[in-house]
């Protein structure tokens, strides 16, 4: 009898450690890959005719009171003391339930794209601040892999059930095929583009995205040399290659259109070895 228990033992402890090891190897295979752009179609109609806005003024004094910049460069948001107002946090609640009350399809392709873009930073912003304390967003999880919130459903608007990925990789980058998007929708951390200060609108989207592009691209996280033969660049142009060209040539063009004159220059001349860098650490003060 002795011998049977330390074989289902043996044999538990050798399932545990297979487990282990699948998890390793599935957590590497998330860390080299990135969502795909796929259409999820429901969300392709508009109305043009549409000339009226969605308020997002809410969500503008949540920024107001809790997002500030920092010396480094990189936006924080206080996710500590929003948790810590329950008014403050019911208000934002109640920004995001009125956003799932509407049906964008109903709005221009204009006021869709502002929606969806704020949608997405206040859900994370939420996510982030139901979870505090964490150290990382990938922190937050259901289930039993660290894979972060990003597939699970935090909300519902027309019925359907949406994660943050199907507003980033179903909606707006296969709609509106810009790749400034990934300088607009903020992740929570060190690594990402800033949260912007200001609500996107109708009307401020296209400078705020310019903007997006060249605050992010000429910080040392979107790009710096390490010497004339060693590029560092942001992992989100290795991730979502596609959208930046294909290659690592249409990434350096991509670089290159909004760099600054000194960083432009040594771009332009550039043919060394390129490595790539993200900090998945929260964006917090």
């Amino acid at each position: 009898m002795r011998f049977v228990h330390i074989k289902k033992s043996l044999t538990r402890a050798r399932d545990r450690i297979m487990l282990g090891l699948l998890g390793v190897a599935l957590l590497a295979g998330v860390a080299k890959a990135a969502p795909g752009s796929e259409l999820l179609s429901a969300w392709e109609a508009s109305v043009e005719t549409n000339a009226a806005s969605i308020d997002h003024s809410a969500w503008q004094g949540i920024l107001d009171t809790y997002l500030t910049s920092h010396p480094s460069g990189i936006n924080r948001f206080d996710y500590a003391a929003l948790k810590a107002n329950a008014e403050d946090a019911a208000k934002l609640a109640g920004y995001l339930t009125s956003l799932q009350e509407l049906d964008p399809r109903h709005y221009s392709r204009q006021e869709q794209q502002a929606y969806w873009i704020n949608f997405y930073n206040a859900l994370t912003v939420r996510v982030v601040a139901d979870a505090y304390p964490v150290d990382s967003i990938r922190d937050i999880y259901q289930g039993w892999l660290p894979l972060g919130p990003w597939d699970d459903v935090h909300a519902e608007v027309a019925g359907m059930p949406l994660t943050l990925n199907n507003i980033e990789h179903g909606i707006l980058r296969p709609i509106w095929r810009d790749p400034r998007i990934h300088y607009a929708v903020n992740c929570a951390s060190h690594g990402c583009p800033n949260l912007s200060p200001t609500v996107y609108t109708a009307a401020n989207t296209e400078a705020l995205l310019e903007a997006g592009a060249r605050a992010y691209v000429n910080h040392p996280r979107g790009a710096s040399f390490v010497d004339d033969d060693f590029l560092l660049i942001s992992s989100i142009y290795e991730w979502y290659v596609e959208d930046f060209g294909g290659t690592e040539k249409t990434v350096i063009d991509h670089l290159m259109q909004y760099a600054e004159e000194e960083l432009a220059a040594r771009l332009k001349t550039f043919s060394g070895s390129i490595d790539y860098e993200y900090d998945w650490n929260l964006n917090k003060p």
